[in-house]
């Protein structure tokens, strides 16, 4: 969107007017995308809201797709002999389940967190580079559907997540699914980088006067750690995913044990990307209750400083712990000592943010809201996951462990009661703001206690078949293998099983609860929480050009110190209201507000990618194209101003004198 003040004359008062826009000149290749209404104003936008909505359907998408896949793992596992999936099924569902909730739920729903609340929290009106913002989710979206389309042609990867060598070669996986996989996630890092790069950017260079770095928000802190971790942890996988192609397509022998290789060699690629990606699933999540723990405590967040250099020793000492994955393996004791107290060391810093959590909580006035609960949740559920994986820091029980269903119950411990719960109580906490209505709490309460009691009923026993000695990845349990007594096999994959089906419901509540409020929501009031950053210091949703006037900064939770103020007696007393306090905003409005226009080029590059991927499996030509398409798209990019020119405005520039904000989109 492009918003473009006009002159203003000495007779007539400033107005702000805003003017339907029409497409009159050619801009770079063709015409600008000047349309605001409609399907196009959602295509061509580079607005970061926007995006960030469009990245949070998109992740939604993925996780009830992912959801179904998990259900259909469960239902094969529920009784013995089962029957719901075949062997080369069962290993492309479990497969493809890990490869969604990962790559395309998690880390683009922490993405659509990032892309809408960043700038907002910062003080800024967009982002550094919204059309590379823009390419990103193009990027993603047609990366995850590229992975998907798999399912199709031949079938889906089948490797498993991590995509052992040499299970992954051609000859233990000859469909095209491995194929999908490794190029469609080349796409999605492609997307992951350029993200990255630009919220660096943005965080680095645009926030608001006086907003120094310890006084950005933790949410904000949190996602800068993300985007160094990805910044560095993508390009290994890059190079590990063009190994794997090159090997499949055309006679590499990277990992070819017959030729002299190592298959090894991928493990160590994959886990020194895969371990920070753990923490750069977690910590968005970690940022979003560091945010609604102070405000429903009604109290700031305790020990500020050290939940921000904890965050940062995760991200530092998360580097250092991948070959604990590897432990069976065979890496020598030297290699198994040091890992192994590299492990014990990264739970330091996590518990120095549970300390913290806590005494936030210590002595508070508590509002138990639906997104206090799934904060509180996180806290509970995360520490027993975290507990349960530092027992792989001892590497006999490691060893015992590995490829069981224990690292399993681990595993979703961590991240669907930690990153998962996270990313709901954000819904919660900001849904007014992103939409300007109050998700019900009734149905928020269904939502949290059945996600609670599915994810525990799911998960828990994994511990018990993991510690009985149920490997993962076994598509059949026979009942004369199931044991006797309460380690039953039978008992508890049946509990598992029905967990999954509550846990099921409890989302299906959530979507529910969207869908209520959108046709009947309560409209929410400016500041509902009494929240204390500034993403609540603009108007419910925010205005496009996010504020009037760019905050000034002078204090951590700016927002909250403009609304309280000590008394002589060093109790806080309110001041102002939210109304006055946005009001003094939009009564000192900026002279000047430029906003970069929308584009075609992000979609239509982003598209080429996909076709690149599809010729490279299937034909040359097919890739050529694709490249000529990504080419020529960059080109016109590259010689597109990145805002529109007056004429491209109804009324023209020229012929007016009052002071009118035209939008262009």
């Amino acid at each position: 969107m492009a918003i473009i003040e006009r002159p203003v004359s000495l007779e007539v008062q400033p107005l702000i007017v805003v003017a339907p826009a029409t497409p009159s000149s050619a801009m770079g290749a063709v015409k600008r995308p000047v349309v605001t209404k409609g399907w196009r104003q959602w295509v061509f936008t580079v607005d970061h809201k926007k995006l960030g909505i469009m990245y949070m359907v998109t992740a939604m998408f993925f996780f009830l797709v992912g959801g179904l896949e998990a259900v259909a793992i469960r239902l094969q596992l529920a009784l013995p002999n089962g029957k719901i999936l075949n062997a080369d099924l069962y290993n492309q569902m479990f497969t493809m389940h890990a490869t969604t909730m990962v790559f395309l739920f998690v880390m683009p729903m922490a993405a659509g967190f990032a892309n809408y609340f960043i700038p907002l929290q910062i003080g800024a009106r967009d982002v550094a580079f919204p059309r590379i913002n823009a390419f990103g989710f193009w990027a993603l979206l047609f990366g995850g559907l590229f992975i998907n389309l798999s399912w199709f042609l031949g079938g889906a990867a089948d490797g498993g997540w991590f995509m052992y060598a040499p299970n992954s070669g051609p000859i233990f996986s000859p469909s095209h699914g491995v194929d999908f996989w490794a190029l469609g996630l080349q796409i999605t890092g492609i997307a992951s980088l350029t993200g990255a790069i630009n919220l660096i950017v943005t965080i680095l260079n645009m926030r608001a006067p006086g907003m120094k770095l310890m006084r950005m928000p933790i949410f904000t802190w949190m996602i800068l750690v993300v985007q160094f971790l990805l910044a560095f942890a993508v390009p290994v996988i890059t190079v590990a995913l063009f190994l794997l192609s090159f090997q499949r397509n055309f006679g590499a022998t990277f990992f070819d044990v017959a030729a002299g290789a190592d298959p090894l060699l991928w493990q160590h690629l994959f886990w020194i990307f895969g371990h920070p990606e753990v923490y750069i699933l977690i910590l968005p999540s970690f940022g979003i209750i560091s945010e609604v723990l102070p405000v429903f405590s009604r109290k700031p967040l305790f020990g500020y400083p050290f939940v921000v250099f904890s965050g940062a020793a995760i991200g530092f000492v998360g580097w250092g712990v991948w070959a604990h994955h590897m432990f069976a393996t065979g890496l020598g004791p030297i290699s198994v000592a040091v890992f192994s107290i590299s492990t014990m060391a990264i739970a330091v810093p996590t518990g120095v943010k549970i300390v913290n959590w806590t005494l936030t909580l210590w002595g508070g006035k508590l509002w138990f809201t639906t997104a206090m609960k799934f904060s509180i949740g996180l806290i509970v559920l995360f520490t027993i996951g975290g507990l349960s994986g530092v027992t792989h820091s001892v590497a006999p029980s490691d060893t015992q462990q590995t490829d069981t269903y224990y690292v399993v119950a681990h595993f979703h411990y961590v991240l669907f009661g930690g990153a998962v719960l996270g990313l709901f109580s954000g819904f919660y906490y900001w849904w007014p703001k992103m939409f300007g209505k109050m998700l019900n709490e009734k149905l928020g309460s269904w939502n949290f206690w059945l996600m609670i009691i599915g994810m525990n009923l799911t998960f828990g026993p994994m511990h018990i078949l993991g510690l009985q000695g149920q490997p993962r990845r076994m598509y059949q349990w026979t009942e004369n293998r199931a044991g006797e007594g309460l380690f039953n096999f039978g008992f508890w994959n049946l509990v598992s099983s029905i967990g999954s089906l509550v846990l099921t419901v409890g989302v299906l509540v959530f979507l529910i609860n969207v869908f209520i409020t959108a046709r009947n929501g309560k409209v929410a009031p400016l500041d509902p929480w009494g929240a204390r950053s500034l993403e609540w210091m603009t108007s419910n949703p925010p205005k496009e050009h996010n504020f009037d006037s760019i905050p000034t900064v002078h204090h951590l939770d700016e927002f909250f110190h403009r609304k309280y103020a000590e008394d002589a007696n060093g109790q806080m007393q309110q001041v102002a209201t939210a109304e006055e306090v946005l009001k003094q905003l939009e009564d000192n409005a900026d002279a000047h507000i430029h906003m970069p226009s929308p584009s075609y080029w992000p979609i239509i590059i982003a598209f080429g990618l996909p076709v690149t991927a599809i010729g490279v499996i299937y034909s040359v030509p097919v890739a050529i194209f694709g490249g000529v398409i990504i080419l020529m798209s960059a080109f016109a990019w590259a010689i597109e101003p990145s805002t529109a020119p007056d004429t491209d405005f109804d009324p023209p520039a020229s012929s007016g004198t009052s002071k009118d904000v035209v939008h262009v989109g």
